[in-house]
């Protein structure tokens, strides 16, 4: 999936990306960065709003299995069950949220496990910067739910 196409999909199935303007920067199975600009994200101190902050460090993690699941017919809805979220330093500007794919991850068995319970969960750990500093860290559990073939497909 293309930055491009993968920002299609977020604003046409998520449309707060749009209001939030949220830009596709990288968009592998192995990495994904979001953008987003400061002026509709911001709260009354002049600095990135805080909800803004974790929505984007959530659509990155929910961007990265949605790009892993591409192709898969029906496509597994994806959800985010759990976070944490640690604000580090406040957001004067334009950011970023970045994650990767845990080296650690076994893929294969999170296929096995999606197949065979219907669900499986993969943890990420999302970095926001603001410039090169680390703004805020999340770390997320996102779900795949399996649907019937006779579904929407629609996640």
């Amino acid at each position: 999936m293309s930055p491009a196409s993968l920002q299609d999909y977020l604003y046409r199935h998520i449309p707060l990306s749009a209001a939030m303007q949220v830009a596709v920067r990288e968009a592998t199975p192995t990495l994904v960065e979001l953008h987003a600009p400061l002026a509709p994200n911001v709260n009354h101190r002049g600095t990135a709003f805080g909800g803004s902050i974790a929505t984007l460090a959530t659509l990155a993690g929910w961007s990265l299995l949605r790009i892993r699941l591409d192709g898969m017919a029906p496509l597994p809805h994806l959800v985010i069950r759990h976070s944490e979220m640690a604000f580090l330093a406040p957001v004067p500007d334009a950011f970023s949220a970045r994650t990767r794919y845990p080296a650690d991850a076994d893929w294969a068995a999170f296929l096995d496990t999606l197949a065979k319970r219907g669900k499986a969960r993969l943890e990420l750990i999302i970095e926001v910067l603001a410039g090169e500093t680390l703004a805020a860290r999340m770390k997320g559990e996102f779900v795949a739910l399996a649907v019937s073939p006779e579904a929407d497909g629609v996640s």
